[in-house]
């Protein structure tokens, strides 16, 4: 069996019965979670410590590190699954709930006994009709069998999970945003400290975790932290979903290794380029994200891979001025949430940049100033040069504006709309020029 063979959520993708308790049952499901309610919470706390795992939703934050900030004095702790995958290029969760709905509440079992959670919730975006059906359907399932409710699996373990719909808002997978919606108040992010693991859901002690992160937890408890750690790399364990759109023969969403490259991930899982053109540019983790040149595919789509390039510490957005790329994110880009967009040599990159900055214009909540008024400035100034209306000075203005927003706002919805931009001006900075220069100019004029 190929690396490349090896699955731990995505095995039964594909299959309608996977969906179903008898079928989860059959192929092992909740011998884990039943395993859990018999360990001591910081045996289970161990393994997951030992297995590397790394938060699946954007920044790649270890899991057991996260779980260690809870008060250890802690009288009601909460957990909270972020299933509000809203960024554009991004739809491996979705997968999950659709298609394997009860591994991810057996992870929460097994995360709820390491944490003393008692009442759990998931946060799904609203959009997912079909999948809020099937993910309700587990849940009312595992009731049913008494996996969920008072004295799980017959043990003293009780929990209660409870799905809460979205209603359309980007902003709420932002997880302070996303909990002071669960409270029933607007949507706004939170300034931190406090993080929610001391102060978050109705001022108690919370956990927020992406879907995918937390549907690792049975297989980790199965086969041993370590064995997870071994199938990835560095100070990141596991394989990780990636969902693939764009200019190849066949996106689509894939588990995979964390040592495969950009290259192979276009060349080797899907089919290469449609219609044998080249890559122009590659989005590694949802439209946030920095852009990757066709000269920087070489590198592993792994969250510290990516960020970390000694060539690169900043990058001059303007002659003369250069960014401060910030922390260790002296490349490229991050992994972020697993999103990858390819785009080929027919992309016009000034349009890309355009309608991710308009994108993040109109999901910014407008709490904080430099977002609310800086992403209307981007998505204004990036139209005006991507549909040839471009003037003098449009191409320093985008970047003074996006080096404005960056570092400057509560939660990273600011970071999402500048970075990008500044990834596009730094490294495409002459068909920008080129737009400005051709502005205004009849079509076919020299």
């Amino acid at each position: 069996m190929g690396l490349f063979d090896v699955k731990i959520i995505s095995e039964h993708f594909g299959v309608p019965e996977a969906k179903g308790l008898e079928y989860y049952e059959r192929k092992g499901g909740y011998r884990n979670a039943r395993k859990a309610c018999g360990m001591a919470p910081e045996s289970i706390a161990a393994e997951v410590q030992a297995s590397n795992l790394r938060g699946r939703g954007g920044a790649g934050f270890p899991t057991a590190m996260k779980w260690s900030f809870v008060p250890k004095d802690a009288d009601t702790v909460y957990l909270v699954v972020n299933a509000d995958e809203s960024e554009p290029g991004t739809f491996k969760d979705r997968h999950i709930l659709f298609w394997n709905p009860h591994m991810l509440v057996e992870g929460m079992i097994i995360a709820s006994v390491a944490l003393k959670v008692r009442n759990a919730y998931i946060y799904i975006r609203g959009e997912m009709a079909r999948e809020y059906q099937v993910l309700q359907a587990a849940i009312d399932e595992a009731y049913a069998k008494g996996y969920l409710g008072e004295r799980i699996f017959g043990s003293g373990t009780s929990l209660d999970i409870t799905v809460y719909r979205g209603l359309g808002a980007y902003i709420c997978g932002e997880e302070t945003a996303l909990l002071s919606s669960l409270e029933g108040g607007r949507g706004w992010p939170r300034l931190k400290p406090p993080f929610p693991a001391v102060k978050g859901l109705w001022g108690k002690p919370t956990i927020v975790n992406n879907v995918e992160t937390i549907a690792n937890l049975p297989w980790i408890l199965e086969h041993g932290g370590k064995a997870f750690a071994d199938l990835g790399t560095g100070r990141s364990g596991g394989l990780r979903l990636v969902s693939v759109c764009g200019h190849v023969n066949k996106p689509g969403v894939y588990e995979l290794p964390l040592t495969v490259t950009g290259r192979q991930l276009i060349d080797e899982v899907c089919g290469g380029i449609k219609g044998g053109r080249k890559v122009k540019g590659v989005i590694p983790g949802g439209v946030s994200m920095p852009v990757l040149a066709p000269d920087e595919l070489d590198v592993p789509f792994e969250f510290d891979a990516l960020q970390k390039d000694e060539r690169i510490r900043e990058v001059e957005v303007r002659p003369g001025q250069k960014f401060d790329l910030g922390g260790n994110r002296t490349l490229r880009t991050m992994a972020g949430s697993g999103g990858v967009v390819v785009m080929d040599d027919t992309t016009d990159i000034t349009q890309a940049a355009w309608r991710i900055v308009h994108f993040f214009a109109e999901e910014s909540c407008g709490q904080c100033t430099p977002c609310r008024e800086g992403t209307g400035w981007l998505a204004q100034v990036a139209h005006r040069i991507a549909f040839d209306h471009g003037r003098a000075g449009d191409v320093d203005l985008l970047a003074s504006i996006a080096d404005g927003i960056a570092g400057n706002t509560i939660c990273a919805l600011g970071d999402a709309a500048a970075w990008p931009t500044l990834a596009f001006l730094t490294k495409y900075r002459d068909e920008f020029e080129a737009k400005v220069r051709n502005a205004h100019r009849p079509k076919g004029a020299a």
